[in-house]
């Protein structure tokens, strides 16, 4: 039986992949390379060696490959809030969900 609270609440379709992701958080700027678990067009999860707190501000770019698009790799950079911090895993990594609130694509270096 499912409860109210495992009910699946996703509105868009997530893509599990593994892609490299930059996060910027705090008003330092602070920089770190993280790697994502699944995207969707709301949200992301990602893996990083730090943590955040729930609610932060972040702003992150990542590379969008030809199986999302379906035409060629696309560069994005999004500005969400840290929705979700999860525990701490072996190797020190910290699962960080965020949604995405701003989005822009980027011209090819």
């Amino acid at each position: 039986m499912t409860t109210p609270a495992q009910r699946e609440q996703r509105a868009t379709r997530r893509f599990s992949l593994k892609l490299p992701v930059t996060v910027k958080f705090n008003e330092a700027g602070v920089e770190k390379t993280a790697h994502t678990r699944d995207v969707s067009a709301r949200g992301i999860c990602f893996y990083m060696d730090s943590t955040v707190t729930e609610g932060s501000e972040i702003d992150f770019t990542l590379t969008l490959p030809p199986e999302i698009t379906l035409t060629e790799s696309i560069r994005v950079h999004c500005k969400g809030k840290v929705v979700r911090v999860e525990p701490q895993l072996a190797g020190g990594r910290v699962g960080i969900a965020a949604v995405i609130e701003r989005y822009e694509f980027l011209a090819e270096p």
